[in-house]
């Protein structure tokens, strides 16, 4: 709903600088008490609702019940981006099915191939039958078992976190239905950065999901449709779909993760395989360059090269969840220039 400007009053530069600072604190510290999963769910449900809800609400003059069409939709959302995750998670698991199976089935082939191609020197080093491999992967569980207790911890923790989000995403949308009322100078100032970031949030994330559908299509193409016609079936096929579309929500470094896990099925099965998957996929990456720069590109204006040096940089000082976040700190942080026209 729109905010009357009239109803707030205007900040000095001082108010607006403090902004700023709070502003840049609140995104360091989001990434120093790992609350990025919250950030980002309380995000998506934001801005879905936010996008949907005009559209739900024309006609509707009562603030009451546009209010209620707003509650109502954040319900709905939260809901069904719960029911989605959990779908996905589901779907993976049954999709690799047995532990027994996979190992017998998926990568004992791929230990076989890697035999015939590899030097001896490093055969050496390769399990030679499934038992060895699942005794192997015991020592290494033995071995980390505080480190796999703790990431087991650390991802239910995000899991609540992300549940949290949702919820309080929704309850922002409501907030922003009320009617407009007045607030103190510094309240207005944050709003703004609030928006700021929330737009960046969206012109990332929206204009990247077209891309990362795009490109799953492309994907689930080849190996659901042209590699079965050709009597060619990769190992865990679908999940490599599912894959495809979920990293290639990271701009840049998505596909070339993507990219490596096809490749690797493609030579689970033959080095030709191989090769022409990693040709294909090739042929995708490069018409994801002008996706890059017509989708993304246009909604921050921002080069390949810029998002990747964000990447690094983020990712070298606050680790994976820098990386992700990279993108839509760099995307806040030029339209927050640029409205101040330093650059």
């Amino acid at each position: 709903m729109p905010t009357n400007p009239s109803t707030f009053r205007a900040p000095t530069r001082a108010t607006e600088i403090a902004s700023y600072a709070l502003a840049g604190a609140a995104l360091v510290a989001v990434l120093w008490l790992h609350l990025l999963p919250a950030l980002f769910a309380g995000l998506l449900v934001y801005e879905l609702v936010q996008t949907i809800s005009p559209r739900l609400g024309r006609g509707i003059s009562d603030d009451r019940a546009r209010m209620l069409v707003v509650a109502l939709l954040g319900a709905v959302v939260v809901g069904l981006l719960i029911l989605l995750t959990l779908g996905t998670i589901s779907f993976v698991r049954h999709e690799v099915g047995n532990p027994d199976e996979l190992w017998q089935n998926q990568v004992m082939p791929l230990v076989d191939k890697a035999r015939q191609q590899l030097p001896p020197a490093l055969v050496n080093w390769l399990p030679d039958s499934v038992d060895e491999l699942r005794l192997m992967a015991g020592e290494l569980t033995r071995k980390h078992a505080g480190s796999l207790q703790l990431a087991g911890r650390e991802t239910a923790r995000a899991l609540v976190r992300i549940v949290i989000g949702l919820v309080l995403g929704a309850i922002v949308a409501l907030g922003r239905a009320r009617p407009a009322h007045q607030v103190g100078p510094l309240a207005a100032a944050l709003g703004r950065r609030c928006r700021g970031l929330a737009e960046a949030f969206h012109n990332i994330v929206f204009a990247q999901l077209k891309i990362s559908l795009i490109n799953t299509a492309f994907t689930a193409v080849f190996l659901l449709g042209v590699l079965p016609l050709c009597g060619i079936h990769l190992p865990l096929a679908k999940t490599l779909v599912v894959v495809t579309f979920v990293v290639g929500l990271l701009p840049v470094i998505g596909n070339l993760i993507s990219n490596t896990a096809v490749t690797i099925a493609g030579l689970s099965v033959s080095l030709w395989v191989g090769v022409a998957a990693l040709g294909f996929l090739i042929l995708i990456h490069k018409l994801e360059y002008f996706l890059n720069a017509r989708i993304v590109g246009t909604q921050i204006r921002a080069r390949a090269w810029e998002l990747l040096v964000a990447m690094l940089a983020m990712e070298a000082a606050f680790g994976l969840a820098g990386l992700i976040a990279a993108p839509i700190y760099y995307a806040y942080l030029k339209s927050e220039l640029e409205r101040e026209r330093l650059i």
